[in-house]
């Protein structure tokens, strides 16, 4: 797959470059993609719900009132799921909620991610650029040079480029990082991904040991 390469002015350099087939031109699967969402998804839940049983709640020592004699129900404690203010029955409890795939589903899923961005051809291949300094409007002006302003895009560079990381983390609905720590989610969570030419080369790297 051949794609050009852009100035950040949003014009063509000219310039065009190979991606690799055996990452963005492949047939995505899409169950490798559910299971690795799936995942990522899973892990990030905290699972600190929790409510209070009738042995945790405060008070309810004292019976209410005489076993026999008032014409009521019996009662032992105020704090009877059966009263306000008493403990919740088979209430929601802390759980640690953990799944994990393999690395070659979690490869193949962020190849087909890739691939499938690259076939519906919301990949732009953009020249390097840096700052010299934290400069978030020339960031703002490569996005309007695409067209990309409140659009939901992701920013993939190559490693050693903190500047632009610190330019772009503000703007709404951008993200930035470097090309190999990209999941599965992140690739698939944009409307356009944005590739530093650098980039690419990083991304054929990680998938290297696997093609």
């Amino acid at each position: 797959m051949t794609l050009d390469v852009y100035k950040i002015d949003g014009t063509k350099s000219g310039e065009q470059i190979d991606l690799n087939d055996g990452i963005f031109n492949i047939e995505p699967n899409q169950h490798a993609i559910y299971l690795a969402v799936k995942a990522q998804m899973t892990n990030k839940r905290q699972g600190t719900h929790k409510s209070k049983e009738r042995s945790e709640v405060s008070g309810g020592g004292k019976k209410p009132w005489r076993q026999k004699g008032r014409g009521g129900a019996r009662a032992g404690t105020t704090r009877s799921p059966l009263w306000v203010g008493g403990g919740t029955v088979f209430g929601p409890k802390p759980i640690e909620y953990k799944e994990s795939v393999n690395k070659k589903v979690s490869k193949l899923a962020r190849k087909s991610a890739l691939a499938l961005k690259a076939k519906g051809e919301q990949i732009i291949v953009v020249e390097d650029f840096g700052f010299d300094a934290p400069k978030t409007k020339e960031f703002n002006a490569i996005l309007s040079a695409f067209k990309l302003n409140g659009k939901r895009t992701l920013v993939l560079y190559d490693k050693n480029n903190k500047n632009v990381f610190i330019s772009g983390r503000n703007i709404q609905k951008l993200n930035i990082m470097e090309a190999n720590t990209a999941s599965t989610y992140d690739l698939l969570n944009n409307q356009m991904i944005i590739l530093q030419k650098s980039a690419v080369k990083l991304i054929e790297q990680t998938f290297d040991k696997n093609l």
